[in-house]
């Protein structure tokens, strides 16, 4: 247990709940690009929508407190819980924030998730050396930077073929009423499971934080009120929005049809829904990215605009080693006090 003034902690509390308002707003493109693309909501109404689903993932995970795993593999799955010490914490929020601020004044759709866990893991080996991380959930995290954009792309592309089908007798007119309507209720999907998997990894860390001050008892689990604090940081950064990013993904890597945007936002909300299940964070950026490409594909490939992608992918690339390296600069700062 390591011993940390109750002010300090309270600041400490509020840095990574300020990360998560930050998150929320880095991440409003997530959302709702698909619905300002296509025009289908205006970007207030937008934001607000995204918000409130975002924060309604709560009253899911209190139906289904299972859904909190992705907490669980922030808070102790990728370095060590019991190696893990308020200087940890400071220089993963701080490695992840700095480069959240980056790349949303750059207006480049980085992942939040993957800033905090390289921040994690930079701030992690810096402590503790490589002894100090859990492999297995690293591994499983680094996979999914893989996989999610991939079954994302794929899932659009399905989605797309399938309801194509199915509407294939209607009229232009007709087929556009209902992907209209299906295209709101797809997004509001997408905006549930994205409050679910991000604001978990705030969780985690405040979970963590408490546990390694000795603020937590019992086996390890999220408080209460760290979930409902989280859930509402993210929500109010949603509302918040990141209009750059939202341009960069709703409109510069491809023009989005109703059709496209409800395919876009459905298959993206099953990949989050299932990595929520699995207790695996993965990128909601990354996610929706992938979603977006497959449906753009799905009409031509040449629809899409692959050297906006190819700059976004390389950002994703990045993410983890400069936050881990930004991290582990902030976890050294805490030695000179």
């Amino acid at each position: 247990m390591h011993e940390l003034a109750f002010p300090l902690l309270v600041g400490l509390i509020a840095v990574a709940l300020a990360f998560d308002f930050l998150n929320g707003l880095h991440d409003a493109a997530n959302s709702i690009a698909t619905v300002v693309a296509t025009r289908l909501l205006s970007p207030v109404q937008a934001v607000v929508f995204a918000a409130v689903f975002n924060f309604a993932a709560y009253f899911l995970t209190i139906a289904i407190p299972s859904l909190h795993a992705v907490a669980e593999t922030i808070g102790k799955g990728l370095v060590d819980k019991d190696v893990v010490t308020p200087a940890v914490i400071f220089g993963a929020l701080g490695g992840a924030m700095f480069w959240n601020v980056l790349t949303w004044m750059k207006g480049i759709p980085s992942s939040s998730s993957h800033a905090l866990v390289g921040g994690l893991i930079g701030a992690g080996v810096a402590h503790a050396g490589l002894t100090g991380i859990h492999w297995g959930g690293l591994n499983k995290t680094l996979l999914a930077i893989v996989l999610s954009p991939t079954l994302g792309m794929f899932l659009a592309m399905l989605v797309m073929l399938v309801s194509s089908w199915l509407l294939r007798r209607a009229t232009a007119r007709t087929a556009e009423r209902s992907f209209r309507s299906l295209h709101l209720i797809s997004s509001a999907a997408y905006s549930l499971s994205h409050g679910l998997n991000d604001a978990q990894k705030t969780m985690g860390i405040i979970t963590v934080l408490l546990y390694s001050t000795g603020n937590l008892t019992g086996e390890f689990h999220v408080p209460h009120w760290v979930a409902i604090s989280c859930y509402i940081a993210i929500a109010l950064g949603t509302m918040t929005g990141g209009w750059k990013i939202i341009e960069t993904m709703g409109s510069r890597i491809t023009k989005l049809s109703q059709h496209q945007g409800f395919s876009a936002s459905l298959a993206g909300s099953i990949v989050l829904f299932a990595a929520s299940a699995l207790g695996i964070p993965v990128s909601t950026t990354h996610t929706i990215t992938g979603s977006i490409i497959g449906a753009g594909t799905a009409r031509r490939a040449s629809a899409v605009r692959w050297g906006v992608a190819r700059s976004v992918v390389t950002a994703w690339v990045i993410t983890i080693p400069a936050s881990a390296l930004v991290g582990a600069g902030f976890y050294a700062v805490t030695l000179l006090f």
